[in-house]
């Protein structure tokens, strides 16, 4: 077990995504999906998320992105909620996680450049600054501070570049069915897309933060806590089609969590250890 800070870089930024084609094109969960404990450590009790804002973002994007953050601990009458989808983490060695906001820091000038290299990562993660990959999202671990271990993700912008991968399924895809883009519970592709990316990249953050927590596969590109489940939002979910969701009959928007101040957000299937499933919300 470990108790650990985390630093979530978020940017404006994206390079190719030609690499990312078949990660993101692999099948859904099958029967033989199991997430396997390495006995390595991962998160548990308090986990502080601190944001690092790479590149311009409006105090609109901001707010929809740090109320999903604050929202995964707020527990709401209506269900689902944003915290029941977190609380299926529970189900993981070491209990219950509360993640809780920590700093932001903005850098709008793009102070290592708008094509960042995953050399940059590391360095941009200790200093608190931020990066640019080819993937939706991605996490991992460094040392600073004689040694101390510190865990970090990144999400790009999901409407820049990619977005038929990183903002599915509000954006058709180019490969595969063409099934109809579902409406943005928050009115921005882009955003939304980042929060499935959030809810993924901090599943696996906080359930294998050093290689050698829970996932399926070689640790070097392994099927974590949500990325098992890729593509699933809800019940009956097959190549094509995100599953069954909650659609707002005044706005028309598709989700299957709801977080503070009326928030709506489509969040990811996570694999659930007590039943060896990807569970959904809905």
């Amino acid at each position: 077990m470990f108790f650990a800070s985390s630093l979530l870089l978020i940017s404006t930024i994206f390079n190719t995504c030609a690499a990312a084609i078949p990660h993101k094109l692999a099948p859904l969960q099958t029967p033989a999906t199991i997430l396997k404990y390495h006995n390595g450590s991962i998160l548990i009790g308090n986990v502080n998320v601190n944001i690092l804002w790479y590149g311009h973002f409006t105090p609109t994007k901001k707010t929809i992105i740090t109320d999903f953050i604050n929202s995964l601990n707020t527990r709401l009458p209506l269900a689902p909620s944003t915290a029941s989808w977190w609380q299926t983490t529970k189900n993981y060695k070491g209990g219950p996680r509360r993640i809780q906001l920590g700093k932001q820091i903005v850098d709008e000038k793009y102070s290592l450049g708008k094509t960042l290299k995953d050399s940059h990562l590391i360095y941009l993660a200790s200093k608190n600054i931020g990066f640019c990959m080819n993937r939706c999202g991605t996490h991992g671990s460094t040392k600073v501070n004689k040694g101390h271990n510190f865990v970090y993700a990144w999400v790009g912008n999901s409407v820049t570049q990619c977005p038929d991968q990183c903002a599915w399924p509000f954006v058709q895809p180019v490969y595969g069915p063409k099934v109809p883009p579902l409406v943005a519970p928050n009115g921005d592709i882009g955003v939304d897309g980042m929060i499935i990316n959030i809810a993924t990249v901090l599943a696996g953050t906080v359930m294998n933060p050093f290689d050698g927590g829970y996932f399926q596969g070689p640790a070097t590109a392994p099927l974590e806590a949500v990325t098992a489940c890729t593509r699933i939002f809800g019940s009956g979910a097959y190549p094509g089609y995100p599953g069954s969701l909650l659609v707002d009959k005044r706005t028309n928007v598709s989700y299957n969590a709801q977080g503070m101040k009326g928030r709506k957000y489509l969040l990811p299937a996570m694999w659930d250890p007590h039943t060896s499933t990807c569970k959904t919300l809905v």
